[in-house]
């Protein structure tokens, strides 16, 4: 028994016409985002990131070479306030993890790219945030990952 299957035995005794089975898919799915969010900001802040930080690097990165992207692009891809996108803006450009330039294509704007440092500090925190990921799934067999995988998607997709 896990902590969802206490709530959901206390339920099935107060109320047991009740269908507690999405409450059971909410409550687990709920407690187990809290488990991996934790274990992903340990890695993160290993390198002096916070997770909405390394959003942002690894956004300029897997954009492609030159890894520089206008701040609206960066907005878009990262579903963001333009306000919360300053604020990981300036504390990036602080570490010197990206800096802000002339645009290539319009020279009205700005855009974002990482710098050398940047460049070198996301692909180390890239690859133990992988390890991280791989260590927290390990705990599921590789087939029953990827029927997790594809029923997560499926739903995902009903909102999207």
């Amino acid at each position: 028994m896990d902590s969802v299957d206490k709530i959901l035995a206390q339920w099935e005794k107060e109320k047991p016409d009740m269908d507690t089975l999405p409450m059971g898919i909410m409550g687990r799915l709920a407690r187990l985002t809290k488990h991996l969010e934790q274990e992903i900001t340990q890695c993160h802040k290993a390198y002096g990131l916070k997770p909405g930080e390394f959003d942002v690097l690894a956004t300029l990165r897997r954009s492609g070479a030159p890894y520089r992207l206008t701040p609206s692009d960066l907005l878009a891809a990262m579903m963001l306030t333009s306000g919360a996108m300053t604020n990981r803006l300036d504390r990036l450009e602080a570490k010197k993890l990206i800096a802000r330039e002339p645009s290539q294509k319009d020279r009205r704007s700005v855009e974002v790219c990482l710098t050398p440092k940047g460049i070198s500090t996301l692909a180390q925190v890239l690859s133990s945030h992988v390890e991280t990921q791989q260590r927290l799934l390990s705990k599921l067999a590789r087939n029953d990952q990827q029927i997790l995988s594809y029923l997560l998607k499926n739903w995902l997709q009903n909102f999207e």
